[in-house]
Order: structure tokens, then sequence, then C-alpha cells
């Protein structure tokens, strides 16, 4: 059996960034250390982080008195960080570049008089915190058909969720032009996105198998298994490789495997093995 990783399957630039300042936090950082929400969406190496350089995740910026907060690669709500200045908490902000440059379109556009609409899931911390650089003219869609219940407005700026695929984002400035009369978009989907899901989108269909590494709770890592299931119907989402089934190789003579963004290497590595592992013997050959 031949297995083949996407070229681009792991850590992106902003995870890898929130990783390594977490570490430098973690050696030099006096009290205790907190991040708002995971600071990566996956619970492995959330609990790695607790384990071995006693970082803790807490919900709420009220949950934490003193010490050092580390905001999460995705960001947070403007009001939580200038709660946690208030309280003269220690902050160590490792949110996404790419992140914090929508943050910082959506504050222009709110102040250039632009009713804002934000590309992405309205329960995904990033959006959360993209929201709430709006104020309150600003809203969140996630296709086109909800762009019919938007009013007309004179003026309307358009942002996306990092991790969006742009054909998304193409068909709701398409229906938003029904909706005023100057339209403003900034293209904020990151490059890695594009090209990871390009690349797993390739890969499909080369493959008899598709796998797709990465949290549950991580909306790229799902985004890249319905990409790649619309290709490739045999894909299936895990998380670890003690999740795979032996059924679901069982006859592949090529197996794709792809990761999300905050998915860690060593993660990928074990499921590689583990692929390899429960691989059907080779026949014998006739010489």
């Amino acid at each position: 059996m031949e297995i083949v990783v996407a070229k681009s399957a792991g850590f992106c630039f902003g995870v890898k960034r929130a990783m390594n300042m977490a570490s430098t936090c973690s050696d030099k950082a006096a009290g205790e250390i907190y991040t708002l929400g995971p600071i990566i969406h996956n619970p492995q190496v959330v609990k790695r982080l607790e384990e071995e350089s006693r970082i803790f995740s807490r919900e709420s910026v009220d949950e934490i008195e003193s010490g050092t907060v580390i905001v999460r690669s995705h960001g947070v709500r403007l009001e939580e960080f200038e709660t946690a200045e208030k309280k003269g908490i220690n902050i160590v902000d490792a949110t996404c570049p790419f992140v914090k440059k929508t943050q910082e379109m959506v504050a222009l556009l709110k102040k250039e008089g632009y009713a804002v609409v934000v590309v992405g899931d309205k329960e995904h911390p990033e959006v959360r915190g993209i929201v709430s650089y709006g104020g309150s003219d600003i809203t969140v869609v996630n296709s086109s058909e909800e762009v019919a219940d938007m009013p007309r407005r004179k003026k309307i700026g358009i942002v996306a969720q990092t991790t969006q695929s742009i054909d998304k984002l193409e068909d709701i400035v398409s229906a938003c032009l029904h909706k005023a009369s100057e339209i403003k978009v900034f293209n904020t989907i990151c490059n890695a996105t594009s090209v990871r899901q390009k690349e797993s989108m390739d890969l499909a269909g080369t493959v008899d198998c598709m796998i797709v590494v990465g949290g549950k709770n991580s909306a790229n890592t799902r985004r890249l298994a319905e990409i790649c299931r619309a290709i490739k119907p045999a894909t299936y989402h895990i998380e670890v490789a003690d999740e795979l089934d032996e059924g679901w190789i069982k006859g592949a003579s090529r197996v794709g495997i792809t990761a999300g963004a905050s998915t860690p290497d060593w993660i990928i590595g074990e499921v590689v093995a583990r692929v390899g592992a429960l691989a059907e013997p080779p026949g014998p050959k006739n010489l």
C-alpha cells in the first residue's frame, strides 16, 4: 500500500507562532499562565500544554485575576482584551496575524460607515472576536441564501473568517451586490487555507481512501473533510490514530492523509504508522 501525505498537512504559520509563544512564555513568565479558550483547536495539544507546561485554558477572563494570559491564535473579543488590561494581567497576544488583520479591517470599515458582513460561522471564536470590532451594525452569514434576509444598505463592507473557502466568499459577495449601491471587499482568507484545501482536493482524486486528521472542534479540519468527501466519499475525519478502522483501508492500494492547521506532526506521524500497520501484507510476487 502507498501512503501519501499532503505537503502542507499540519501546523500553519499562525499556529506555529502561537505554540512558540506559549513555549517561550512557559520558560520565562512568572506566576500562573492561562489561555482564553484553547490556544488552538486540538484537544491533544491542549492537554499536553497543561501536563508539560502548566498552561491552563480558561473560558473567560473573569476566571483570571493575575498572572499571564495568552490570547489564543483565533483571537478574543475586544472587551475581553480590554478587561484583561484593566485587571493588570500580563497579556501575550498570540492572535494569528491574519486574524488580527481581519479585526483591523472590520474596525476600518466601521469607521468609514459601512455595514459590515462577515463570511463565516457565527459561533466560531475567531468570528466572535472579529464581530466585536464592528459595533452593532454587523452581520455574520455562512451562505449566499442568508443574504436574502438582509436589509438593503447604502454601503456594505465584507470580510471573511480566515479559514473560509474562496468559492463561498465569491458567492456571498455576488449576493451582496443586490443589497447595496457600494461594496468594499477585503479578501481575508489565509493563503495557507487555500493551499491546504487545493492540495487535499487534488490528493483525494488520486487515492482509494482519504484520512483527514485533526480536532473535531477544528473548523478548518472539518472543512477539509467536507471538501475531500465531495471528491472521495471514502473520507474519514479522525483526531488520533486509535480511531482508525481497518475496514476503511481494506483493499486500498493508495491512501491519502491530510491534516488541519492545528494538527501537530507527532499526531500525523502516529496516523501514518497506524495506517501502515493495518495495511494488508503484500501478496506473493511472481518471479
